[in-house]
């Protein structure tokens, strides 16, 4: 099955007594009730850098136990070294998920070269995996050109899609599938869909963006591939000030949202993140009604969407 449409990467709920399990299984309902395409974690939504070893293990297992098998899952399997990465790979590859998330670390250089040679090194060990390519952009990711891209993907098979996240993602994009070598599947966009239609005009497969308006995403694929354009378009116009708002707040936004909606009980963060005073709220508030979405819990029939 290949990657394609709508694929959240799924925020990581915290209480006072840290990571929130069954607030996460709330996580993963909501995006299955929102036909999502598939899921992701964990990401840097996910705020994966102040998870210990032991709770992203814990909660990679949980996600993997509510899909169930119904939707693909991607692991993020991102760390400092080839070791750490083949860890979290094989942790996830015992779960039965094969497609692996990787963005190269900073401190292996950002040419084609060094990055090749680490994922070469993370393959080897790791039969079966299929490598996504995270090209994040500086300074958190190694901002690769198209050009250098493409040179990692020719040396490395098991890299079979690319994440482009670099800005203006579009042209390399367009770059990139121009000249992919055929065990390239695709190309995801970034960005938190706020780029999407531009990125799925030039060809991308499939979205990763933040999950608090999964239903309204998944909506706008759907549209968007039945030619529905303008529709389409209607979608993504009543998405954008609430996606330049989450630009900035990032997870904070997505865990006041799912707050709104029911899905979460608080929307505490570990990761350094703008608070939110009462005017940043009520923006975000003011946003998120424009969406045209339901507070509450989420229901199967995305009731609302467009309205």
């Amino acid at each position: 099955m290949l990657l394609t449409g709508i694929l959240p990467v799924l925020p990581t709920p915290f209480a006072d007594a840290g990571v929130d399990f069954e607030a996460m299984r709330r996580v993963v309902r909501f995006a299955l009730r929102a036909g999502v395409d598939g899921v992701v974690f964990p990401g840097f939504a996910s705020e994966v850098e102040t998870l210990t070893v032991d709770e992203r293990a814990a909660l990679l297992e949980l996600v993997a136990t509510e899909v169930d098998g119904r939707v693909p899952i991607v692991a993020g399997a991102s760390a400092p070294t080839v070791n750490e990465v083949v860890k979290y790979g094989s942790q996830a590859l015992a779960l039965g998920i094969k497609r692996l998330m990787i963005q190269p670390p900073k401190s292996i250089g950002a040419g084609a070269d060094a990055v090749a040679s680490f994922l070469s090194a993370v393959a080897a060990q790791l039969p079966g995996a299929e490598i996504i390519l995270q090209n994040a952009p500086a300074p958190r990711g190694s901002d690769l050109s198209p050009q250098a891209v493409l040179q990692v993907v020719r040396r490395v098979a098991a890299v079979r899609y690319v994440k482009e996240e670099t800005l203006p993602a579009g042209p390399a994009i367009t770059a990139i599938l121009a000249e992919a070598p055929e065990h390239l599947l695709g190309v995801i966009g970034g960005g938190g869909a706020r780029y999407i239609l531009d990125e799925y005009d030039r060809g991308a497969c499939a979205a990763m963006p933040a999950l608090e308006i999964a239903d309204l995403h998944v909506a706008l694929d759907r549209d968007y591939r039945a030619g529905r354009r303008s529709e389409a378009r209607a979608l993504y116009v009543k998405s954008l000030p609430l996606l330049v708002l989450q630009a900035v707040y990032r997870m904070r936004l997505t865990k006041h949202v799912l707050r709104l909606r029911g899905v979460l009980d608080n929307r505490t963060v570990r990761a350094p993140t703008p608070d939110l005073d009462p005017f940043a709220m009520q923006d975000i508030e003011s946003c998120f009604a424009e969406c045209g979405l339901q507070s509450g819990v989420l229901a199967p029939e995305r009731k609302g969407i467009g309205a």
